[in-house]
């Protein structure tokens, strides 16, 4: 099986956004939700995850993470609302398929 690598954004409640990515969504979405790591999400308390990108290549991984890191937040919002509109938490659907296809509890 090939690895799979995601480029993904995290949400507050108050809608401060964090862009993260990892060989590992699962892993990493669960720590950010548990506060495992001292720092910009725990202090803010950046749990929701609300987009998602693939990528079976790393190095396109660290260069879209990069590109959207330097984008506005007004495009970062446009980009996740694109996706999912309602700015629903991913992390709550199946813990197998965080996929935006899958549907809300």
């Amino acid at each position: 099986m090939r690895t799979r690598f995601h480029v993904y954004i995290m949400s507050s409640k108050s809608g401060v956004l964090y862009i993260g990515s990892t060989s590992d969504l699962e892993r990493r979405v669960s720590e950010h939700k548990r506060g495992v790591f001292d720092g910009f999400t725990k202090k803010y308390r950046v749990t929701r995850l609300v987009y998602i990108e693939e990528f079976y290549d790393p190095r396109e991984m660290v260069a879209r993470e990069r590109q959207l890191k330097g984008w506005s937040r007004s495009r970062k919002l446009a980009l996740i609302h694109a996706q999912n509109p309602a700015m629903s938490d991913y992390a709550r659907r199946t813990a197998r398929d965080p996929s935006p296809a899958a549907q809300d509890d």
